[in-house]
C-alpha cells in the first residue's frame, strides 16, 4: 500500500488531495493547523467508504522546527514508508511589494518556501525508487500577478525547488513536479470573489466557461502520483482553464467602455 502526505489538508484544495488519494487505496497523513478540521476530514473519508485505518493526522504548524519530524514519523511510524509527498498548505491576501513589511515576507516564505523545502527535505531519504513530490505552486508563479508580492515570490522559488529536486534526485527514480491552479474556488478564495475587480480580472479573462474546481487540481495530483505519470519530471501543470497562456478577453469585456481610472 501506497503512503501519501498531503499538508493543508483541512480544508480546500489540500482537502480534496487527500480525498482522491484516499480513493486511490492510498494510506494518507493529513496534516493542518486545526485539529477540529483535520477530524471532520477523517469523517468524510470515513463516511465516503475509506478504511480508517489508512489515515492518520497531524495537527501541526508546519513552520515549527519539528514539524517536518514529527509529519515523517507519523508515516514511519504507522506504514513504514512515504511513497507521495504533496506540499499543498499555504496562506493568501499578499499584498504588493511596497506594502509589504518584514513580518509578513518572512511569514509568506516560511509557510510557503521554508516549511516545504524542510519537509521534502526530511521526506527525500525514505522514498524509494517510483516515490514522487508534487507541490502545489500558482499561476502567479508563471506570470506577474497583481498584488502577488510575496506570495509570488514564495511561489516561484517553490518553483524553482521543483526543478532542482527533479534533477537532483531523478536518478534514484524519485520525481518532483509542480501543479500551479489559476483561481480556484475554496473557502479561501470564495470571499475574494465578492470584490469586483478580482472576478472581473478571472472570469473575463479566463477562455473556458468558468474557474477552477478543487477536483481539477486533486485530479492532476493524483494524476502525477499514478503509474501514467510516471515519467514526467520538474515539469509545472498550469491548472488554469487558460488563464496564464492566452490574451482570452469575453464579449462582456471587449464590448464594455473604458472607464479611467
Amino acid at each position: 500500500m501506497q503512503v501519501a502526505i498531503v499538508t493543508g489538508a483541512s480544508s480546500g484544495i489540500g482537502f480534496g488531495c487527500a480525498t482522491k488519494l484516499a480513493e486511490a487505496g492510498m494510506a494518507v497523513v493529513a496534516t493542518g493547523r486545526d485539529e477540529d478540521r483535520l477530524a471532520g476530514l477523517v469523517s468524510a473519508l470515513v463516511d465516503s467508504g475509506t478504511d480508517p485505518d489508512r489515515i492518520a493526522t497531524v495537527a501541526v504548524d508546519l513552520t515549527d522546527t519539528a514539524a517536518p519530524q514529527r509529519i515523517v514519523d507519523a508515516a514511519l511510524s504507522r506504514w513504514g514508508r512515504v511513497d507521495f509527498l504533496v506540499n499543498n498548505a499555504g496562506i493568501g491576501s499578499p499584498k504588493p511589494l511596497h506594502e509589504t513589511d518584514d513580518e509578513s515576507l518572512d511569514y509568506f516564505l516560511n509557510v510557503m518556501l521554508r516549511a516545504p523545502f524542510r519537509l521534502a527535505r526530511d521526506v527525500l531519504p525514505h522514498m524509494a525508487p517510483g516515490s514522487a513530490i508534487i507541490n502545489i505552486t500558482s499561476t502567479f508563479a508563471v506570470v506577474g500577478g497583481l498584488r502577488g508580492g510575496a506570495y509570488s515570490a514564495a511561489k516561484g522559488g517553490l518553483t524553482a525547488l521543483t526543478t532542482h529536486i527533479a534533477c537532483q534526485y531523478g536518478a534514484q527514480g524519485i520525481r518532483c513536479n509542480a501543479v500551479a491552479p489559476g483561481v480556484t474556488v475554496t473557502p479561501m478564495v470564495e470571499q475574494r470573489l465578492t470584490d469586483s475587480r478580482f472576478r472581473k480580472i478571472n472570469t473575463e479573462m479566463t477562455p473556458y466557461p468558468r474557474l477552477g474546481r478543487v477536483d481539477d487540481i486533486a485530479g492532476t495530483v493524483a494524476f502525477l502520483c499514478s503509474e501514467a505519470g510516471s515519467f514526467i519530471n520538474g515539469q509545472t501543470i498550469v491548472v488554469d482553464g487558460g488563464w496564464s497562456s492566452t490574451k482570452y478577453l469575453s464579449e462582456f469585456a471587449l464590448e464594455s467602455d473604458w472607464v479611467q481610472p
